[in-house]
């Protein structure tokens, strides 16, 4: 993964083998925490939804740097906010393994082997956003280093209902829509980044 101040990245994985990452409520509410603890250091989060077998995050990646606390290596300090931030998402990943593998009474890797991490806001290297309405697609070519950012904010936050586990948005707790809209005071996602970036919640058809 490689991340640059002053751009906005989708971080997902999966469970290895598509397997369960998340079995009963305490789960959820520990990567929660260490999502707090390993992801906000470095950024403003905009959207976050943890599902039964994966998760996603989008986040605007803050120019910082910080002497981290994930290691005693003096040296930490002076790498860069990319190797910083890749670090502590391994470490967040793999401390929440080892809760889940002690949990479960399993071993061995329960996310897949590579976390991505797609950059929003370089559009040389993405695809044009596109989106299905009344069933035509359509294509955001207007201004794609906006329009994509708003897709990718809109598919997080409406994932729940996609993936036909609920059939009302706001009845998913795991997911920052009810923070979004106003439904729910969490701390986690930063309204006032998302309101300068111009994000905004699309109904759906």
């Amino acid at each position: 993964m490689h991340f640059e101040p002053g751009h906005i990245y989708h971080i997902f994985n999966q469970g290895n083998n598509r397997q369960m990452i998340f079995y009963k409520k305490e789960n959820y509410l520990y990567f929660l925490r260490k999502v707090h603890d390993h992801i906000k250091p470095f950024s403003d989060i905009l959207a976050w939804c943890l599902m039964p077998n994966h998760f996603h995050l989008m986040v605007f990646v803050r120019d910082t740097t910080r002497q981290t606390t994930l290691s005693r290596q003096a040296s930490l300090k002076d790498e860069n906010v990319s190797k910083q931030f890749t670090k502590s998402i391994a470490i967040m990943l793999s401390s929440y393994t080892r809760a889940i593998n002690k949990q479960q009474n399993s071993s061995g890797s329960l996310f897949r082997p590579k976390t991505k991490a797609i950059c929003l806001t370089r559009i040389d290297k993405i695809s044009k956003a596109w989106y299905v309405s009344n069933g035509v697609t359509m294509i955001n070519a207007d201004t794609p280093e906006k329009q994509y950012p708003n897709v990718c904010f809109n598919y997080i936050l409406f994932n729940p209902v996609k993936s036909g586990i609920v059939k009302r948005n706001e009845d998913w707790e795991y997911g920052s829509f009810p923070d979004t809209i106003g439904l729910r005071d969490g701390k986690l996602i930063s309204k006032k980044r998302i309101g300068e970036l111009g994000l905004e919640v699309i109904a759906e058809p």
